[in-house]
């Protein structure tokens, strides 16, 4: 048993592709044209950092409802960990990307952590060893 997928709603396809892709390092596993349970367009994309098998389903956002949860999926909570082998050389890599990180570079007791924000506004930890 597994987690194949993981949705995070955004607003649009491409800046969020650019986002994971250009800026995270993640690899473009799918993006294929789809339709809505009631037959209208919409597109079926996956992210997923290299190496891994759990990827992220970028989904848009359809509706009002949906619109509401871009960038508070977990209610304004840390919903997302990103484990890196060199947190000061991705952290470096991300802040001249012009990630916003919300909180400095700090260590605790499982390594080195700072929370940033994706392009939706979701809170994710960029974690490193001690």
């Amino acid at each position: 048993m597994r987690i194949g997928l993981v949705t995070i709603v955004v607003e649009e396809y491409d800046p969020a592709i650019a986002f994971f892709v250009d800026v995270l390092g993640f690899e473009l596993v799918e993006d294929s044209p789809s339709f809505t349970n009631d037959g209208r367009p919409k597109r079926w994309v996956v992210v997923r950092p290299p190496g891994t098998q759990t990827g992220l389903l970028l989904a848009r956002a359809d509706g009002d409802r949906q619109a509401g949860a871009v960038g508070n999926q977990v209610a304004g909570r840390v919903g997302f960990f990103l484990q890196v082998p060199d947190f000061d050389a991705t952290f470096t890599r991300m802040t001249l990307a012009g990630v916003e990180f919300v909180t400095s570079p700090r260590t605790e007791a499982y390594g080195r952590v700072a929370v940033f924000l994706d392009i939706a506004g979701n809170r994710w930890d960029l974690l490193g060893p001690a």
